[in-house]
């Protein structure tokens, strides 16, 4: 009897140390390869950031973070594969995915199977809008973000010749249609409104009929790969409007790609996470790794900061428990004190006006 029950005590103290001391996987989905990679490789570099700082305060609920990353390559059949995997695996907390369309498809997986899933880059105003469980986003939306391209150019281009542009993808076309939506809410009408094909190399005829038309303004609410070349290969045609673009282009590889003709292009993003004070550590210590914290980086960091800090506020990893923490309560992320709407939104951080300049951007003047 003796014997039993000291087995018994061991094994209950063991099965203790080892709950005590289990990891808590949180998947990571992004696009590591395709044209968008660039993208995934700021939010990876900062959720890496994260997962350094949070384990050294204790991780989530006492326990060491690890994660699981996967690349979705930014397509939505891929996304649902991915959103599959984690399920199965038994991971239900989630930083992603980066793109609206591959969003949208793995939140109905993960609301059904009741994970939880933060996306540091996904605007689509569909993908909260639908009300599901358990879905955020700690990035603005694309109406917010097309309400404020469209007074920009109201103010600036309201009696120019402008031209919106998308690539039928949820990212681009919601972009422009809300800034088209809000341009013809404010009396002005656009001159063109059309599509190109993604991950074209030569897009000359798309520029030929853009300097046949006499635009002044040239919108386009896709990512940096397209809308670079296009500025570029306009440059070499000696056509020069104003070009305006998203947050889909916060990245240097834009600057990359476009070379000198990006000085002077605009566009729309967040306020930038670098400037504020409560950011200047993390800040440090990437540049300090050779990596610059631009563009989505900060994000995939407040992304897994925001599941962290609701988990710990919950003293829970499950995942409703940690949903009904995000949306009742406030939260110091390295993006500022930010709170959740009860269909998933951040209460910050609104979006801003940048120029490129040098391979660079920097707020417009």
């Amino acid at each position: 009897m003796q014997f039993r029950t000291a087995v018994a005590s061991i094994v209950i103290a063991l099965t203790w140390y080892s709950s005590a001391t289990a990891d808590v996987t949180i998947g990571i989905a992004l696009p590591r390869t395709g044209n968008i990679a660039a993208i995934g490789q700021q939010v990876i570099n900062g959720v890496n950031a994260a997962v350094e700082d949070l384990n050294a305060k204790g991780g989530i609920t006492g326990q060491k973070i690890v994660v699981d990353v996967q690349d979705d390559v930014c397509e939505p059949r891929q996304a649902v594969s991915v959103a599959n995997r984690f399920i199965s695996s038994g991971v239900k907390l989630i930083v992603g995915h980066v793109c609206s369309g591959a969003s949208i498809v793995a939140s109905d997986i993960y609301a059904e199977a009741g994970a939880l899933m933060v996306t540091p880059a996904s605007n689509s105003a569909k993908l909260t809008d639908r009300g599901l469980a358990g879905i955020f986003r700690v990035c603005g939306r694309d109406d917010q973000q097309g309400q404020v391209a469209a007074e920009i150019i109201s103010k600036r281009w309201g009696n120019k010749r402008i031209a919106l542009l998308h690539d039928n993808s949820p990212f681009a076309k919601g972009l422009a249609d809300s800034t088209k939506a809000n341009l013809n809410k404010a009396g002005i009408q656009e001159a063109y409104y059309g599509s190109i094909t993604p991950g074209e190399r030569d897009y000359i005829a798309v520029v030929s009929r853009l300097k046949a038309g006499g635009y002044d303004l040239v919108f386009y609410g896709g990512y940096q790969q397209e809308f670079g070349t296009l500025v570029r290969q306009a440059k070499d045609q000696d056509y020069s409007p104003q070009f305006f673009g998203t947050s889909g282009i916060a990245t240097t590889e834009f600057g990359t790609i476009a070379g000198a003709a990006s000085d002077g292009v605009l566009f729309t993003f967040n306020p930038d996470p670098r400037k504020q004070s409560r950011a200047a550590t993390v800040v440090d210590s990437l540049r300090a790794k050779g990596v610059e914290p631009e563009g989505f980086t900060l994000y995939g960091y407040a992304a897994l900061q925001a599941i962290v800090e609701a988990a710990n506020k919950a003293g829970s990893t499950d995942p409703k428990r940690v949903e009904v923490a995000l949306k009742s309560n406030s939260f110091n992320l390295i993006l500022g004190d930010v709170s959740f709407s009860q269909n998933g939104d951040i209460s910050a951080p609104g979006y801003v006006l940048y120029s490129w300049k040098g391979g660079r951007y920097e707020y417009a003047q």
